[in-house]
C-alpha cells in the first residue's frame, strides 16, 4: 500500500475536488468528473476513470491517491446476516464497521476513531481507550468498502455508532456528511443517516446550524445524572441536563424527532423509578426510545464496574417497554444482531487493535 505522501481524494467532497483540480492546472469541472467516479462507481483507480484523458488520470496517479484502508477481514453472523468489517489503516491501525440487514433496508454502522475516550462502562471500544480520529477519508471509505460488497444502491442507512464519539471529530464526520448528502451523490438521503453521541452540547447545537439536517440519537442508558455519570463518565463533563436542552435545539431547528439509545443493565437503569423518568422525559420532545440488549462485552476482559454488569432479563424488558407504550411513549426493542462475531452493538473493539 502507498505511502500517504500524495494527496487523498477520498473524503473531500466536490467543491475541495474542485479545488485541487485548479491547483494541479485543471478545469474545475473535472472536481465533480473526479467525485462522481470515487462516490458513484466507487472507483479505487485513477485508470477506471474513463471519461478523463490519459494525460490526467496519470498526472492524478503520480499526484494523488485513493488509497485509504485495506480491508483484512470480512465475518458474518452464523445466526443472522450481520457482517462485520476489519479494515486496517495506512498507519497499521485497525478499526471496525458492520452492515446490519433488516427487511428492505442494509444499514452501516460506522466508525469515527481508533478506540474511544469516553471509557462508557458497557461499551467494549470505551474498554480500549483512545488511539486517533479517523480522517474523513477513513469515515468514508467505510461506506465504499461496504458498498463494493452489497452494491451501491443495497446501504440504504447509514449510523454514525461503530467505534468512537463522532462529535469529539467533528469536523471529519461533518466533512463525510455533506459528502453522503450532496446531491451528486445518489442513493443516499439525510433521512436516512443517524449521528450517535453520548452528549457534547456544544456540538449538538452546532450540527443543529449546519444545515445538513441529519438525525440525531442520543446514548442515554439513565435519566438521572449520578447514575449516568457512574456508567458514563462524560456526564461529569457534558451533564444530561444541558444535553437534554441541546437536543430540544436541535429538534426545534431541524424538525426532527431525536431517539434515545437505552441498553438494559440489570438492577441499574431497569426500576419503575427509571420508567417515570423516561415517561418524563420522552413527554418534553418530538422523540422515540430503542431499547437495547445489553451484549456482553467479555471479549474485552473487563474489570470493575464494566465485569458486574448484567443484561435486564428479555420479561422484564418487555414489561418496562409496555409500560412506556402505556403512557404513549414510542418504543422500539432491538433484535441482537451478530453477537456471535462481537459485531452487536457495544461489542466493536477491532479484532486487532494496536
Amino acid at each position: 500500500m502507498e505511502k500517504e505522501t500524495k494527496i487523498q481524494l477520498k473524503g473531500m467532497p466536490v467543491g475541495e475536488l474542485e479545488q485541487f483540480c485548479i491547483s494541479i492546472g485543471e478545469p474545475k469541472y473535472r472536481g465533480a468528473q473526479i467525485f462522481n467516479w470515487i462516490y458513484n462507481h466507487l472507483a479505487d483507480d485513477f485508470g477506471e476513470m474513463q471519461n478523463l484523458s490519459k494525460q490526467l488520470r496519470e498526472k492524478l496517479s503520480s499526484s494523488a491517491s485513493l488509497s485509504v484502508f485495506n480491508l483484512k477481514e470480512v465475518q458474518q453472523s452464523h445466526n443472522t446476516s450481520t457482517k462485520k468489517f476489519l479494515l486496517s489503516t495506512n498507519d497499521n491501525r485497525n478499526i471496525e464497521s458492520v452492515v446490519i440487514p433488516d427487511k428492505e433496508r442494509n444499514t452501516l454502522c460506522i466508525s469515527t476513531q481508533v478506540g474511544c475516550p469516553l471509557d462508557c462502562k458497557f461499551c467494549a471500544t470505551g474498554l480500549l481507550g483512545y488511539k486517533r480520529n479517523l480522517t474523513s477519508a477513513e469515515i468514508v471509505d467505510q461506506y465504499l468498502q461496504a458498498a463494493k460488497i452489497y452494491g451501491k444502491p443495497a446501504i440504504t442507512n447509514i449510523v454514525f455508532m461503530g467505534m468512537g464519539e463522532p462529535l469529539l471529530n467533528y469536523e471529519n464526520t461533518l466533512k463525510s456528511i455533506s459528502i453522503f448528502t450532496d446531491e451528486m451523490n445518489k442513493g443516499l438521503s439525510r433521512t436516512r443517516i443517524t449521528v450517535s453521541t453520548a452528549g457534547i452540547t456544544h456540538r449538538i447545537n452546532e450540527l443543529a446550524d449546519s444545515g445538513l439536517r441529519v438525525k440525531m440519537a442520543l446514548s442515554l442508558h439513565s435519566c438521572f445524572e449520578e447514575v449516568r455519570s457512574t456508567i458514563m463518565p462524560i456526564n461529569v463533563k457534558y451533564p444530561l441536563k444541558g444535553t437534554i436542552e441541546a437536543l430540544k435545539y436541535y429538534a426545534k431547528a431541524t424538525k426532527t424527532r431525536i431517539t434515545f439509545e437505552y441498553t438494559m443493565l440489570k438492577g441499574i437503569n431497569d426500576r419503575p423509578e427509571d420508567v417515570k423518568a423516561l415517561i418524563r422525559l420522552c413527554s418534553s420532545l418530538p422523540s422515540k426510545l430503542n431499547i437495547i440488549p445489553f451484549n456482553s462485552i467479555k471479549h474485552m476482559s473487563p474489570g470493575g464496574i464494566s465485569s458486574q454488569l448484567e443484561p435486564t432479563p428479555k420479561d422484564k424488558i418487555e414489561a418496562f417497554a409496555q409500560k412506556l407504550r402505556e403512557s404513549n411513549i414510542t418504543v422500539m426493542i432491538r433484535d441482537t444482531q451478530g453477537d456471535d462475531i462481537a459485531a452487536a452493538c457495544g461489542q466493536l473493539a477491532g479484532k486487532h487493535v494496536n
